[in-house]
C-alpha cells in the first residue's frame, strides 16, 4: 500500500453532511468517494468506528469491535423494505433516540420478512462474530437495563458474569439482544459496501485504533483477566502520559492498563481477535499512541493526576511478531508523535512501520525540525 508516493484526506463518518446531526453511510459518503477519486487521492483516513459514550468521543469507545449504529444509513433500511417511511421521517427531537427505534422496528419487519438467503446471512455473521458480539449484545442490553450505568455499579451478579444469571438473563431478554446484533449485521453489510465502493474508485481506507479500550467497554467487562482491575472490576492502574510541555499536571486518561504477562501467556488471542476484525473493515490500522507498545506509562489509580506515575515496559516486539505471523497482509502505521525515545523508533523500524509528520510542528525556525518536508523520512505519513 505504501510502495508509492499517495495522497489522502482525514474526515470521519460523522462529518459527511447529511439530514440528521452527524453523517452516515448513505449516499454522501459515496458522494465524498467520488469527490476524492475525481480529485486524485488514493487514501481516505477515519476516526475509530465504535459505538461512543454520551460524549461521542470515538476513542472512548463502548466495544473494540462493535460499529457504531448511529452510522447506518435508514434509507438503505427502507429500499430492504424493512423500515416504512412514516418510521423514517417521524419527528423528534432526539435524533440519537429516533435512530435507535428506527433500527428495533426493521429488526421486527426483518423477521417477518427476510428472505431465506438472509436469514442465512444473518446467522452466518453471527457464528463468524460471536468472540465477541454475544458478549457485546448482552452488556448493551444490561447497560441499557440499568439506565447507561458502567458495568461496575450493575448488580454483582451480571458485573460479575455470573453463567447461570446471564443464562437466564439472555432467555428474558432475547429480542433485545438479537436487535443489538441485528444493528452491528447490518452496520459491517453497509459499511462492506462501502468499503468496496471506495476500492474499486481506487481508495484504500485507513482505520484508526486506540491503544487502550474504555474502562466501561464491553472489552473490560467480559474479559477482565487482560486487564489491571480489583476484584469489584476498578482499576488499580490506568493509563495517560507524563507532564510535559502542553501539561504540568500530565495527562490521566483513566483507561486500564492491560496485564500484559496474562495476554503474552494467552499468545495475545485478545489482540489477534481485535485486530481480527479491524482488518475486516479496514485496508490498514493506525494503532494509536504507538509508544506504549514499548515502554507506557503507569498511574495507581487513586492518584488524581498523572504525574506519580512511572514507565514501564511492555511486550510490544512480540505481540507485533504475533501479528505480523497470523496476518501477513496487515498494514499497520505507528501514530509516533511527541518525546518519542530510541527504543520506539527501533520497534517501529523494525516492523518497517510508517511513522507520522505534523506539517503544523515543521516551522520552529530550526533547520533540524523532523517534521520539515526536506527532513521526512520515505516509510513516513504526513
Amino acid at each position: 500500500m505504501f510502495s508509492k508516493r499517495r495522497a489522502g484526506v482525514l474526515c470521519h463518518l460523522t462529518s459527511i453532511p447529511n439530514t440528521f446531526k452527524s453523517g452516515d453511510f448513505g449516499k454522501n459518503a459515496y458522494k465524498f468517494i467520488d469527490f476524492l477519486s475525481s480529485s486524485g487521492f488514493t487514501v481516505w483516513q477515519v476516526l475509530p468506528m465504535g459505538p461512543t459514550h454520551p460524549d461521542l468521543c470515538p476513542y472512548q469507545s463502548l466495544s473494540a469491535h462493535a460499529g457504531n449504529p448511529l452510522l447506518i444509513n435508514l434509507d438503505w433500511l427502507f429500499d430492504k423494505g424493512w423500515l416504512n417511511r412514516g418510521a423514517l421521517n417521524k419527528n423528534t427531537d432526539n435524533a440519537h433516540d429516533h435512530h435507535l427505534q428506527c433500527l428495533h422496528s426493521a429488526y421486527l419487519e426483518y423477521c417477518k420478512k427476510a428472505t431465506i438467503n438472509e436469514n442465512q446471512q444473518f446467522l452466518e455473521f453471527k457464528y463468524n462474530h460471536n468472540f465477541w458480539l454475544k458478549e457485546y449484545a448482552e452488556y448493551m442490553v444490561l447497560r441499557s437495563c440499568y439506565k447507561e450505568k458502567p458495568w461496575t455499579n450493575w448488580p454483582q451478579a451480571y458485573r460479575d458474569r455470573n453463567e447461570t444469571e446471564l443464562h437466564v438473563f439472555n432467555e428474558n431478554n432475547h429480542t433485545a439482544i438479537e436487535v443489538i446484533k441485528f444493528q452491528q449485521y447490518i452496520f459491517f453489510n453497509q459499511w462492506n459496501e462501502l468499503k468496496q465502493y471506495a476500492n474499486s474508485q481506487g481508495i484504500s481506507i485507513i482505520g484508526d485504533i486506540p491503544i487502550f479500550v474504555a474502562h466501561d467497554s464491553a472489552e473490560v467487562w467480559a474479559n477482565r483477566k487482560y486487564f489491571a482491575l480489583d476484584s469489584s472490576g476498578h482499576p488499580t492502574f490506568v493509563a495517560g502520559v507524563p507532564p510535559d510541555y502542553f501539561s504540568s499536571t500530565g495527562q490521566r486518561w483513566g483507561n486500564p492498563h492491560y496485564r500484559w504477562q496474562q495476554l503474552e501467556a494467552d499468545n495475545f488471542a485478545w489482540w489477534c481477535n481485535r485486530i481480527h476484525t479491524q482488518a475486516e473493515l479496514y485496508d490498514a490500522i493506525r494503532i494509536d499512541h504507538f509508544r506504549s507498545l514499548s515502554k507506557y506509562w503507569e498511574i495507581p489509580a487513586n492518584e488524581k493526576t498523572a504525574i506519580n506515575g512511572r514507565w514501564v515496559t511492555a511486550p510490544g516486539k512480540q505481540l507485533l511478531q504475533t501479528l505480523v505471523q497470523k496476518f501477513p497482509d496487515l498494514y499497520l502505521l505507528a501514530e509516533d508523535l511527541g518525546t518519542i525515545t530510541p527504543d520506539v523508533i527501533e520497534l517501529r523500524d523494525e516492523f518497517s512501520l510508517p511513522g507520522m509528520n505534523i506539517l503544523q510542528f515543521a516551522f520552529d525556525g530550526s533547520s533540524e525540525n523532523t517534521y520539515l518536508p526536506q527532513n521526512h523520512k520515505k516509510n513516513s505519513i504526513t
